[in-house]
């Protein structure tokens, strides 16, 4: 590969890099749960709670995240919340009480919730010829953080003795430290992304074409909801994002507690999850060949099947084995993952121009907060009754979304 061809991707990789760091240090936080539980004595409503407040303020940042990078620049939005979230994970250092822990982690959503509405717009400006193919790279780079994540935490809760000496003269020892490497790698990429992106971006990329007239206001972002097609795939995308942030959550837990895997591998099962990551590569070229409707279809019914296959089958001792569970779970990664770049890009096409960073934005905060529900949800429900009811609520949740998501295809 030539110079000229690597700095042509300079921008792709340096977005796709704090992208990962971002889904890093959220899904270092599922895997950390049964830890947290015995440190803090706090139930899985709590934790569900906290990683859904997590979850809930990286939505809200959604609409004003893009609105803002449209007036303001791309540019400025990303490398300020790469710096945010940095802060918030440094703060982790410290051995402080849960409520102190669960405060950070809003902390740390809000840096890493001002990233993915504005990076699909800038890129989708970067690349406009390869969109699908860019936003899949980002995508896939963005879910190693989530094969990384679970490795990350196994090291760092039962590291080896050279390292555990090394980490005990730390303040904070153990897990705490995890955030620590984050928090100064996420500093580094801002800096580098602010100092190296602007003078590689096309004209009008970093805020877009100038607006005639006056700027958008709220009816003119909820006259969007007019088009019932749209408003139908914004359904489609709620229903999904519930079942998949309610299903990553909880999976470790999932696995050791309602399948009887051992915490290992379980947490191995968990990265298998987003090892497939690689599918979106495929998924985002092959919609701009052949269409959106067909790869999301696909992708969705894959993902439903799946998870239905996994509630069906984890039964403790007289279910399936971590073969056919860890199959289930690579076949849920992979439509997950290759629905998710052709929906940014679906909606980057039908909204307009003028209102696509804030529009985007909106959709991203619905879907996101139905999100930022899920673990609540899902650790309530576990209390209550168990976690393969809660489990079966997400199944239904993605089997709807694939129903609804075929019959917009069918009268496309």
């Amino acid at each position: 590969m030539t110079l000229g061809r690597i700095r042509e991707y300079d921008v792709l990789v340096l977005t796709s890099l704090i992208w990962f760091l971002g889904k890093f240090v959220r899904y270092a936080f599922p895997p950390l749960f049964e830890p947290l539980q015995a440190s803090y004595g706090v139930s899985n409503a709590a934790v569900g709670a906290a990683f859904s407040g997590f979850m809930a303020v990286y939505a809200l940042l959604q609409f004003p995240s893009g609105a803002i990078a449209d007036r303001v620049g791309a540019v400025r939005v990303i490398a300020l919340g790469a710096v945010v979230a940095g802060v918030g994970s440094l703060a982790l250092l410290f051995d402080t009480p849960f409520a102190v822990l669960a405060g950070a982690m809003l902390v740390i959503g809000a840096g890493t919730g001002a990233h993915k509405t504005v990076a699909i717009r800038l890129l989708s400006r970067v690349y406009p010829v390869r969109t699908g193919r860019a936003l899949g790279a980002h995508d896939t780079v963005g879910a190693l953080g989530g094969v990384a994540a679970p490795a990350a935490v196994t090291l760092f809760v039962a590291a080896p003795p050279a390292l555990a000496g090394f980490l005990s003269r730390l303040p904070g020892a153990d897990w705490r430290g995890l955030f620590v490497v984050t928090g100064v790698i996420a500093l580094a990429l801002a800096g580098a992304f602010a100092l190296r992106v602007p003078g590689r971006l096309p004209a009008d990329a970093d805020r877009g074409p100038e607006r005639e007239g006056s700027e958008p206001g709220a009816s003119d972002y909820l006259a969007l909801f007019e088009d019932r097609r749209l408003a139908a795939f914004v359904i489609v995308t709620i229903a999904f994002s519930f079942a998949y942030n309610g299903a990553v959550a909880f999976l470790p837990l999932y696995l050791s507690q309602a399948a009887g895997l051992s915490t290992a591998t379980a947490n191995l099962l968990y990265s298998a999850l987003f090892a497939v990551t690689f599918v979106q590569l495929v998924s985002g070229d092959l919609s701009d060949r052949f269409g959106r409707f067909p790869v999301m279809v696909a992708a969705l019914a894959l993902a439903a099947a799946a998870l239905v296959g996994v509630v069906a089958l984890a039964r403790g001792e007289t279910g399936a084995g971590p073969i056919v569970l860890g199959a289930l779970v690579v076949a849920f990664g992979l439509g997950s993952h290759g629905f998710r770049p052709v929906r940014g890009v679906y909606l980057i096409e039908a909204l307009p121009e003028r209102l696509a960073g804030g529009g985007l934005g909106v959709v991203r905060t619905l879907l996101m907060g139905a999100g930022a529900l899920a673990p609540a949800t899902v650790g309530a429900i576990a209390d209550a009754s168990g976690f393969r009811p809660a489990f079966g609520l997400l199944a239904g949740a993605l089997a709807l979304a694939a129903v609804a998501a075929a019959g917009l295809w069918a009268t496309e």
